[in-house]
């Protein structure tokens, strides 16, 4: 869709042939990409919280670790 509109801008404005660079079209994506992660960022993470999405922690886990020993073993005693 945009690229239909580029070919039509780009014969009677010359500043569109910067969309011909690789380089302005990877900083333009990746500014874009920084802008809606900003302004989505905080109302996504407010919904997330909302549906109580997150990590599940198991009651039981730490019981079936190993106690760490005193001293490590490389250690001189």
């Amino acid at each position: 869709m945009f690229y239909y509109l580029y070919l039509k801008l780009h014969q009677d404005f010359h500043v569109f042939n910067l969309f011909h660079y690789i380089t302005f079209r990877t900083a333009f994506a990746s500014l874009t990409a920084l802008f809606l992660s900003m302004v989505l960022g905080p109302w996504l993470i407010g919904k997330l919280k909302e549906f109580q999405i997150g990590q599940y922690i198991r009651e039981d886990g730490r019981k079936r670790i190993k106690p760490r020993p005193e001293h490590p073993p490389w250690a001189a005693s």
